[in-house]
């Protein structure tokens, strides 16, 4: 349940419009390796499970009170992974062992967990390193393919001039999209080592590069092609008229051609690592901005500068640069969670307090060409004495599915475009129940949203149509609902499970205390009685929340 009451705390809506934007993406990476983010506790018996599983809890829910919408979440480390895979083995990030199971799949639960929040989460793959000479990820994958990893200064690396190279991690890429629900594929390290001398024109590796990106896109889309494809190239593409990057670029330094990948399409997103600052940052960013070919462009701030031991950065450097990629229309990401989520030098609060003061969608994919899904019918509003509960009918599913976004204002008709009316995005449910104040006097809309993030039309809650609840919500664990008492006079066999729209779902013995409800899917419900002369009575609401 989510408690609400509006207070206008902007005059102009252009205003809003500009400061709070509606679409942008706000992104953190999450890292796994040796449990940098997450986890900070081993995984190796049930009561570890949980106790791992609630840590990475904690995390998304402060990240949701900022308003964070996505999570890129290290899935493969270094030739390991974090998820049971017929091609790696285990990361001993989750377990404490490489090579073992933690006893559940993290990769399933953070997508799930990720999902209930409305968040997106980017399968983040490390892509060229493999790790230690003889750690057990690149020792599995020389045992299995010899050619492919070089060894460089005690590690090995993917060689990307080698056929294999895109065949074997496009296939990585694949097994995830395939077998998990993902919002998106994160691509780093995509680019040859800095430290490597390179034997071939700039040009030809640049090409091993964009081979690997080509098949990748090609298998994650051709099964999932709402799944996006993003990577962190090198902050600064290449040097600018006035100013040089200093020997550090994506396109001279890594072999990364990443605006042509957005060009060619290869690209739904970048994430530029843009861990500089001054003039080694804005005209960098802006030069990203301008060569997007409408793509999504998320500048990655290296908010680990802020701490004392790494850099000792002013807070105000990195708020600078929060303002004024989103006066560009980009979004960003922090480098890494660990420093929003310590609220280093207060990034943490002024980010939830000032900067993200509402919710934002991450921005659709119009260049898919995707139609836009049907609007929802039967919006229906039901008002308790402290709740009120939105049903509406679900859409047909359509790539990959159909959610929802549900908005609320004190204002008929609900502006949608306003991002201070954004109460809820991406459920899946038909329904949800808000705690109110007594005092506000609510209207809703809901709208369909697909896989690419293309938004249906608003369906408005008619003005008139508030119909109140008099009952209680009827006591139940997910599993059992509690049975109203009969008493001396109810003289009923049976009990009936309807939905708010009226249609019967179950019907059960009235015996017992309990009604066995755990075949019943998440929802709002009407409990009626029926007698031997076919009467029925209502006993009630419940609703299931698990």
């Amino acid at each position: 349940m989510l408690f609400i009451c509006f207070s206008e705390t902007c005059n102009s809506q252009s205003f809003v419009f500009r400061q709070h934007p509606k679409y942008e993406v706000r992104a953190v990476w999450l890292t796994t390796i040796g449990g940098l983010d997450w986890p900070h506790s081993y995984a190796q018996t049930e009561t570890s499970i949980i106790k791992q599983k609630k840590e990475l809890i904690d995390i998304l829910d402060k990240l949701k009170k900022a308003n964070i919408n996505t999570i890129l979440f290290q899935t493969r480390i270094r030739g390991t992974v974090i998820y049971p895979s017929s091609i790696e083995p285990w990361d001993g990030c989750c377990s404490g062992f490489p090579g073992k199971s933690p006893g559940y799949d993290p990769l399933e639960f953070a997508i799930a967990e990720c999902h209930k929040r409305g968040m997106e989460l980017h399968a983040w793959i490390v892509t060229i390193p493999v790790g230690k000479w003889n750690g057990i990820g690149c020792r599995t994958l020389r045992n299995k393919y010899p050619n492919l990893v070089i060894k460089n200064g005690g590690e090995g690396f993917i060689d990307p001039s080698n056929i294999l190279a895109a065949q074997y991690i496009s296939d990585i890429c694949k097994e995830i999209s395939d077998n998990y629900d993902i919002d998106g594929i994160h691509l780093d390290y995509i680019r040859y080592p800095e430290k490597w001398k390179l034997e071939i024109p700039l040009s030809k590796a640049r090409k091993n590069i964009t081979n690997i990106v080509k098949e990748i896109y090609n298998k994650v889309k051709s099964t999932k092609p709402w799944v996006k494809l993003s990577c962190a190239p090198i902050g600064k593409y290449d040097d600018l008229t006035r100013y040089s990057s200093r020997g550090w670029s994506a396109y001279k330094k890594g072999c990364q051609d990443a605006q042509s990948w957005i060009k060619q399409g290869l690209m739904d997103q970048l994430y530029p690592m843009m861990y500089f600052r001054g003039n080694q940052f804005y005209p960098f960013a802006i030069d990203w901005k301008e060569n997007c070919n409408n793509r999504t462009i998320i500048p990655g701030l290296g908010i680990y500068f802020l701490d004392t031991s790494e850099g000792n950065w002013n807070i105000d450097e990195i708020k600078r640069q929060m303002y004024v990629t989103r006066s560009h229309g980009m979004g960003y990401a922090f480098f890494r969670n660990k420093f929003f989520y310590d609220n280093t030098k207060g990034l943490y609060s002024f980010t939830k307090d000032e900067f993200n003061l509402y919710p934002a969608l991450t921005p659709p994919m119009e260049w898919a060409k995707a139609p836009v899904p049907q609007s929802p019918q039967n919006l229906s509003v039901k008002v308790t004495d402290k709740n009120e509960i939105i049903t509406w009918d679900k859409s047909d599913n359509n790539y990959g599915g159909i959610m929802y976004n549900v908005y609320v204002s004190k204002k008929y008709p609900v502006d949608i475009n306003d991002s201070r009316n954004i109460l809820a995005t991406r459920i899946k449910d038909n329904y949800i129940a808000i705690e109110t104040d007594s005092k506000c006097d609510l209207f809703y809309a809901v709208t369909s949203i697909d896989r690419y993030g293309n938004e249906s039309l608003p369906t408005q809650q008619k003005q008139s149509d508030k119909s109140a609840i008099t009952d209680k919500f009827i006591k139940n664990d997910g599993k059992k609902l509690l049975l109203p008492d009969k008493g001396k006079t109810l003289d009923s066999e049976y009990v009936i499970v309807k939905s708010l729209a009226g249609n019967i779902i179950s019907i059960h013995p009235y015996k017992g205390k309990y009604a066995d409800i755990s075949n019943l899917e998440n929802g709002c419900y009407i409990l009626l009685s029926l007698n031997k002369k076919d009467i029925a009575h209502r006993l009630g609401y419940f609703m299931i929340k698990r």
